[in-house]
């Protein structure tokens, strides 16, 4: 290549505008009832599915994910269908949603919404919802949601949509509570997506485990916490063997502990300081 088609190129990509970074948001889905409900579908549910409806009444299904992480598919009726999960993520899990939901509206019905660039700032998912939109999932035992109604299922199809939903973590809700979910990944687990400020729920927690009230049950103790999407999520390890339906009691008590030391204002002790400190140094974060 000659210098003067060097100068070109280099004059072609000065002015060709830059694409804007969408601004980082530590807690995205913040402001949409069923906040936590969003975050469990974006970070812990394999399969999960609701409804939405935009604020010009088009109705949106939002899924846990899509075959290949694609971001969304238009159906052959003209449905959207869009993903909490896919590969391409920019700094605000909201801006991506919203991204997905407009560009798929554009795309033809039959075909799956393929993105190669980030999103730059504009509608959040916030913006698109219609006023009074509660989110309200509904667990799936199965990847059906992949696949459009009006397909027919052959033999094929039908073991492949088993074969991913055998490969998927076995997940369920505990009755009574919200995003409060049983998992059993080699052991049992209980991961429960809060939605308190951070800072006041590691206080509640901390005076709970100064007082050694924390554990659901003898057995069942909490091992930590990570961050999702700007939420705090506990994680306690159930007594080897805990089905779903018997957490159900355990955390209803664990509840209203909770709720009781929400309540107390005044400053922890340089004891149950130690304590907190103890708490955060479990803390992981995703996203």
């Amino acid at each position: 290549m000659g210098k003067a088609s060097r100068r070109q190129n280099r004059a072609a990509a000065a002015a060709k505008p830059k694409r804007q970074q969408v601004p980082f948001v530590e807690r995205p889905f913040e402001g949409i009832v069923g906040e936590t409900e969003l975050v469990a579908m974006r970070e812990i549910l394999p399969m999960a599915k609701a409804g939405v409806t935009l604020r010009d009444g088009t109705e949106v299904l939002l899924v846990t994910l899509l075959p290949d992480q694609i971001p969304a598919l238009r159906r052959e009726d003209g449905s959207i269908v869009v993903a909490m999960q896919s590969r391409m993520s920019s700094g605000d899990a909201s801006r991506d949603i919203a991204h997905a939901i407009e560009e798929a509206l554009t795309i033809e019905p039959g075909t799956a919404l393929l993105l190669s660039d980030l999103p730059e700032p504009g509608n959040r998912l916030q913006d698109l919802l219609a006023d009074g939109t509660e989110i309200v999932i509904e667990l799936t035992e199965d990847f059906d949601f992949w696949i459009d109604p009006a397909t027919e299922r052959t033999a094929e199809l039908t073991d492949a949509l088993r074969e991913a939903s055998e490969a998927a973590v076995p997940m369920a809700g505990v009755e009574g509570q919200v995003s409060a979910y049983w998992a059993r990944m080699g052991k049992e687990f209980l991961r429960w997506i809060r939605p308190e400020n951070e800072n006041e729920l590691l206080t509640a927690l901390t005076r709970l485990q100064a007082r050694r009230e924390t554990d659901l049950e003898e057995g069942a103790r909490l091992i930590g916490a990570f961050r999702a999407c700007g939420l705090l999520v506990p994680v306690w390890e159930l007594v080897p063997g805990t089905e779903a339906d018997e957490v159900t009691q355990p955390a209803a008590e664990f509840e209203e502990r909770l709720q009781a030391a929400l309540r107390v204002k005044e400053p922890l002790t340089p004891d149950e300081k130690r304590v907190r400190d103890g708490l955060i140094s479990r803390q992981v974060n995703l996203r």
